[in-house]
């Protein structure tokens, strides 16, 4: 097992590869001596294989069973009878290192690269299992149009104290004062100061992995922060947030404290969200499709967009929620959205229009969770869009109200309720790839029927005796 360091290696501001060649040359002039060959699962957990940099350099590919795909959050797998060529008859798949996304681990003592792999069947078929590869695959269609998809996310998460027993509720972490917040400090400066050389690791780890951090603010909750990254690449921004959720855990852990993506983790805080904005711009102009280049104006796409996410945000909610403990969150006096209403700079709304210049006007998604695969929210949401601009729908008039406590626009209620919403929506199937829609609800149903399991302290507490 490898040591960690106390403070980061520095040194290394370089990111990616074109090739093996200019790779194993980067390797070299680091003095890298081994690399974390990693592919994000359904749950955007880390796969994968560390290897010495020799065999990396030698080996075309990785072997991994595509049993990695159809494992849930608590290592079980479900019920596959049906589907070929998955757990039972172990299936082997290649993956294959995206050089782009090299980068050293600057948490680790020994020099220590990592990359992100692409998932592919022997025959060189994509896994469409993989949630890097539905990410692709939605982004093909785009492509197809001469559409460019352009993403910022903002990721919000928890400081907490260690808890090795689930039996007790979390706590906010003891800062540099020696005391714990005791009161909610949104974008307090004094209140992110507490943890100053937490995120002064947190900063260098990340500049040394090329993830560009726009701004830290401290949100409502008691020790819960946000990261705004930088807009970009769907593709490279998805990469990004895989990388940092590993990076702030890891910073965290070295200051003996956990960082949580949770999105209910304390009952009386606020809930984490990895908001998303988006827009889409002309291929061969550069030109943002939201906007007419002449007046400035709002166009039909954009309210097209907007009324694709109306229409089917509740059919992907299970990728944006995905959890039983996400749907904590998206419930009424939760300071979440509980609904798919649109409004400028309204909030309250699961869709706002922040304001802008014509170049940049955006849609921000308010709807998904921290805790859900930035592959799957990113895909998922700009799916719902592409059907919309496709197939030329209206939304709803813009909401100017508080629409906190509105439910009426079916978001569902439960994971188990978004499973069946989206294994029934078919044109969302056909973005995404049927593969996978199976292969995520299946391991969904599974997560859900294992929570079941468990009986919780408030059935103890008011049904024991009561009923």
């Amino acid at each position: 097992m490898k040591s960690k360091s106390k403070r980061p290696q520095t040194g290394f501001s370089q990111r990616g590869a074109t090739d093996i060649t200019s790779a194993s040359e980067w390797l070299a002039q680091q003095n890298i001596e081994e690399i974390e060959c990693m592919v994000a699962d359904l749950a955007g957990v880390a796969r994968g294989k560390i290897m010495p940099v020799r065999k990396f350099q030698t080996a075309s590919y990785m072997n991994l069973p595509l049993s990695i795909f159809y494992q849930t959050i608590t290592g079980d797998f479900p019920d596959l009878e049906g589907i070929v060529g998955t757990v039972q008859s172990d299936t082997d798949i290649f993956l294959k290192p995206d050089f782009n996304t090299l980068a050293v681990v600057p948490w680790a003592t020994d020099p220590t690269a990592q990359v992100i792999h692409d998932a592919f069947h022997p025959d060189g078929r994509p896994v469409e299992e993989s949630p890097r590869q539905v990410l692709r695959r939605v982004l093909s269609f785009y492509h197809e149009k001469g559409w460019k998809p352009v993403v910022a996310p903002e990721l919000e998460f928890y400081l907490v104290e260690k808890n090795i027993d689930p039996d007790y509720a979390l706590k906010p972490p003891v800062g540099r004062s020696g005391r714990p917040e005791t009161g909610r400090q949104g974008y307090s400066i004094s209140a992110v100061n507490e943890f100053d050389d937490l995120f002064e690791d947190m900063y260098e780890y990340s500049k040394a992995q090329g993830l560009e951090i726009d701004t830290l603010i401290h949100e409502s909750g008691v020790a819960q922060m946000e990261i705004n990254l930088r807009h970009g690449d769907p593709l490279e921004l998805a990469d990004q947030v895989f990388m940092f959720k590993r990076t702030i855990k890891e910073t965290a852990l070295e200051h003996d404290i956990y960082a949580t993506f949770m999105a209910k983790p304390m009952a009386l805080e606020p809930g984490s969200a990895m908001h998303i904005h988006q827009s889409i711009v002309d291929m061969q102009t550069g030109l943002n499709l939201f906007s007419d280049p002449k007046t400035g104006e709002e166009t039909a796409l954009f309210a097209s967009f907007i009324a694709g996410q109306q229409t089917y945000l509740p059919a992907a909610t299970a990728m944006l929620a995905p959890y039983v403990n996400s749907y904590r969150r998206l419930s009424k006096g939760s300071g979440a959205p509980v609904n798919t209403h649109w409004g400028y700079d309204n909030r309250t709304a699961g869709l706002r229009v922040p304001p802008s210049d014509a170049e940049n006007r955006r849609l921000e998604n308010r709807i998904p969770s921290s805790d859900a695969n930035p592959y799957l929210a990113i895909a998922a949401a700009l799916a719902c869009g592409y059907l919309g601009m496709t197939q030329g729908l209206k939304p709803l008039p813009p909401v100017d109200t508080d629409a906190s406590n509105d439910p009426s626009a079916d978001l569902p209620y439960s994971l188990i309720q978004a499973v069946i919403k989206l294994e029934r929506c078919e044109e969302l199937a056909e973005l995404l790839g049927p593969a996978f829609v199976t292969a995520y609800t299946r391991v969904k149903q599974q997560e859900y029927e294992t929570f079941m399991r468990t009986i919780s302290p408030w059935e103890r507490e008011f049904l024991l005796l009561n009923v």
